[in-house]
């Protein structure tokens, strides 16, 4: 874990500048009591030297990234088998991903190099990549499929891009839209972190590790505002009116209940398991919830032998 700005500076100063992937300040718990959560399982990624990623598709598919090396995985989570899909090229990154069922599409932010990739979610084929910004002066961190198309943070500007998805599965152009508000600080060493959006798209949630919080965003004018203050979020899921927050400094899972304006929300669980160490993204399944181990309490980049998505009660 990184609790001192000396290991700050040090890892900014990385060619990867992997500090950028998760909030790099000391938390506070919060005030809810945490809920342990009972029996659950465990699916290695086979080969995998990191991770972050991780996305429920139709029935019991899922995906998972390997983030300092881009790979895709893509397994099953009743039965536990998994297979790597995508071999990607050295230096590329998978930070946060989305697979969309309707257009059979899996989409990947791909970090440092300021792209978005576009992958074929059963082969494994690329199918389009975006370079949203120059590399090494972004970091492309995660992304939401609404039913307009894909929506992708930038953790070092205050951008979000937009992949519009049209009728048959075909991709457009991207476009940028710029954020105003409170969401729009660069303040901090690392910004923009993971995103949601609301059932009908017409409102986005973003969580910013510098200003620990998450906002709401207009994605017509990039207009924010805060939505609840909370320490350390990663990546975010919105799922039949329940926000979902990983918090991978606290090791847990908290499950935010909003308001149906979307003007705030309260703690409504806290969820902890032994088998979390570092839970960067969540996705869910049934009565599941998805998480997987990105193990930066081993260091950045990450040192621990295997890596793994689990599956805990929610």
């Amino acid at each position: 874990m990184l609790t001192t700005g000396t290991q700050v500076r040090r890892l900014l100063q990385g060619p990867l500048q992997a500090a950028g992937l998760i909030s790099l300040i000391t938390v506070t718990a919060l005030a809810t009591p945490a809920v342990a959560a009972p029996t659950n399982d465990v699916i290695v990624l086979p080969g995998a030297t990191s991770a972050e990623g991780v996305a429920v598709g139709r029935g019991a598919t899922f995906y998972a990234g390997e983030l300092f090396g881009g790979d895709i995985y893509r397994g099953n989570l009743q039965d536990g088998t998994v297979a790597r899909i995508v071999d990607a090229p050295a230096g590329q990154m998978a930070v946060g991903l989305k697979v969309d069922d309707a257009s059979g599409l899996l989409f990947v932010a791909g970090g440092m190099a300021g792209q978005g990739q576009v992958y074929d979610a059963k082969t494994g084929a690329t199918v389009a990549t975006y370079q949203f910004a120059p590399a090494g002066q972004s970091l492309i961190n995660d992304v939401v499929v609404t039913k307009d198309g894909a929506w992708f943070t930038d953790s070092q500007q205050p951008h979000l891009y937009f992949v519009p998805i049209e009728p048959g599965g075909s991709l457009g152009e991207f476009r940028q839209l710029t954020l105003t508000g409170p969401a729009a600080d660069t303040s901090g060493e690392f910004n923009l972190n993971g995103i949601a959006a609301s059932p009908d798209g017409r409102t986005l949630i973003v969580g910013h590790s510098g200003t620990q919080a998450l906002y709401t965003v207009d994605p017509q004018t990039g207009a924010s505002r805060l939505l609840v203050e909370i320490a350390g979020p990663d990546g975010i899921l919105y799922e039949s009116g329940r926000l979902w927050v990983a918090q991978p400094f606290q090791n847990q899972v908290t499950r935010l209940r909003p308001s149906p304006d979307l003007s705030g929300a309260v703690v409504d669980k806290v969820i902890t398991s032994d088998l979390f160490q570092t839970p960067t993204t969540v996705a869910v399944h049934g009565n599941r919830l998805v998480a997987v181990n990105a193990k930066f309490d081993t260091g950045l980049p990450p040192t621990a032998d295997e890596y793994e998505v689990v599956i805990v009660n929610r």
